[in-house]
């Protein structure tokens, strides 16, 4: 196992996460994650996907955690598109990069939260947990530091 909480507040048990990334290696980590924490995860290679994905889903993921910087579509562009077919979605944003322009617009002025790269399993497994609990980006931001 992982090492991660075992999802005792049923919290993974009523929720779906679309994970978005370019690199199929990162994906399933990810997805082993989440999975363990008792979370439906549908996965997504890069945004032109998630886009179908999302579009496709007889119900709204209640997390889209997407990487930053992907081939074609980055991550921003990927959720701004989606904020148009659903405003009032929930994102968490993960990157190797340190992009203040990112981090401006879509953490301070919108709220997003955004966990940096590489992370542990008990990092990410707080962070989408502070997510969906309706955690400010600042709030989910200093569980990421710590």
């Amino acid at each position: 196992m992982y090492g991660v909480t075992d999802g005792t507040d049923n919290l993974g048990a009523q929720r779906t996460i679309l994970v978005v990334d370019d690199e199929p290696d990162m994906l399933r980590l990810v997805e082993a994650i989440l999975l363990e924490q008792g979370y439906k995860v549908i996965l997504a290679k890069g945004a032109e996907n998630a886009i179908r994905a999302f579009e496709r889903m007889p119900r709204r993921p209640d997390l889209i955690l997407t990487d930053v910087v992907m081939p074609g579509m980055s991550g921003p562009a990927l959720v701004d598109h989606l904020l148009g077919l659903d405003p009032q979605i929930r994102v968490l944003f993960m990157s190797g990069y340190d992009d203040r322009q990112i981090v401006q617009k879509y953490v301070v002025e919108r709220g997003f939260a955004l966990i940096p790269k590489p992370f542990t399993l008990q990092r990410l497994g707080s962070v989408v947990r502070d997510v969906l609990n309706g955690a400010t980006a600042e709030t989910s931001s200093e569980s990421s530091a710590s």
